[in-house]
């Protein structure tokens, strides 16, 4: 099978023939559809995540069909349409994974990093964390749901009840999220880098009901903001423009260090808080609010053997929405 392989960070990905894998017990083996690229990626490449494991085949938002099944594997046919996570496996025995915070075992593996993911023409994955997909629509806008939609949902149910919401870095998970809020009915304010106005007018095209640079305050105080942009200088900016009680919530694997600021921009019962991942939970509610409220995804579709361009599209910032590979 053909797969795009990270042999050494700061290096390209090299398209190369490897065996096809065999599932074992507990895993699918899944013919891989579309696979999304994600930020996450980039801290791959440029060696920002810890405890990488070399090689390995990025990609953690994967649509595929099952075409094998491992011993022991139980609920899934061939051919069924399966999405495949960041989070790929858990010890499911410590007092995290027992308590339904799974997503914080200290064991965990996750896909693309530690385990093979989805810019491959085959990869394997632990049926406990896959998730059933719809056949609609193309594998290329349920991609980015895998991710840019399941982070963004999570932090949003860790942002609390918000009716003012403010969004930083209007990427492939804020034009999720702000259509899912403004059909739940909230406000949104989202910001730009400074003179974006293309990626304003994205925003407002989707539902937003503000939108600006980062340099900019809104009209009015946020209940909360999330912060998908691994900018920690963001954080301040972000707690200055927040009401009492608001809460500003970091949704990124990876982020810049937050500079010191004075205490009176937290006090009045505001807080912050990161997003670690995700729950099994989260993809069943998420994927449940999708099938009420469908989210339109904006993509740029590449070639398997274009994920190198995807992903420095990516990094210039050159891209509204997502990019996805299709095989």
């Amino acid at each position: 099978m053909r797969a795009m392989v990270l042999e050494q960070p700061g290096r390209p990905l090299r398209l190369t023939e490897l065996p096809q894998p065999v599932p074992r017990d507990g895993q699918l083996l899944l013919a891989v559809e579309a696979c999304g690229v994600c930020r996450t990626d980039l801290h791959l490449l440029d060696g920002e995540l810890p405890d990488l494991v070399l090689p390995v085949v990025p990609g953690h938002e994967i649509v595929a069909r099952v075409a094998g099944l491992g011993p022991g594997v139980q609920g899934w046919r061939l051919g069924q349409r399966v999405g495949v996570p960041w989070l790929g496996w858990t010890c499911g025995q410590c007092h995290f994974c027992t308590s339904g915070r799974e997503n914080l075992c200290d064991r965990a593996r996750f896909t693309g990093y530690q385990l093979d993911g989805g810019y491959a023409e085959y990869t394997l994955a632990d049926a406990r964390y896959c998730l059933a997909l719809p056949e609609e629509p193309a594998a290329e806008h349920l991609a980015p749901l895998l991710c840019a939609g399941l982070i963004g949902y999570r932090a949003l149910r860790m942002a609390g009840d918000p009716q003012r919401l403010g969004v930083y870095g209007f990427g492939a998970a804020a034009h999720l999220i702000t259509q899912l809020a403004r059909a739940q009915g909230r406000e949104v304010f989202a910001f730009t880098r400074p003179g974006d106005g293309a990626s304003q007018e994205f925003a407002r095209s989707l539902g937003a009901n503000w939108a600006a640079g980062t340099d900019e305050a809104p009209p009015q105080p946020l209940d909360a903001t999330l912060i998908f942009a691994p900018a920690g200088p963001l954080v301040p900016i972000a707690l200055q423009h927040l009401d009492k009680g608001g809460c500003v919530v970091c949704a990124g694997i990876h982020m810049s260090d937050i500079p010191g600021f004075p205490y009176a921009w937290l006090w009045g019962e505001r807080s912050i808080r990161s997003v670690a991942n995700l729950t099994r939970e989260d993809g069943l509610a998420f994927f449940e609010a999708v099938r009420q409220v469908p989210l339109r995804s904006e993509v740029s579709v590449f070639a398997l053997e274009q994920a190198n361009e995807a992903l420095e599209r990516l990094r210039q910032g050159a891209l509204q929405g997502a990019a996805v590979l299709c095989m």
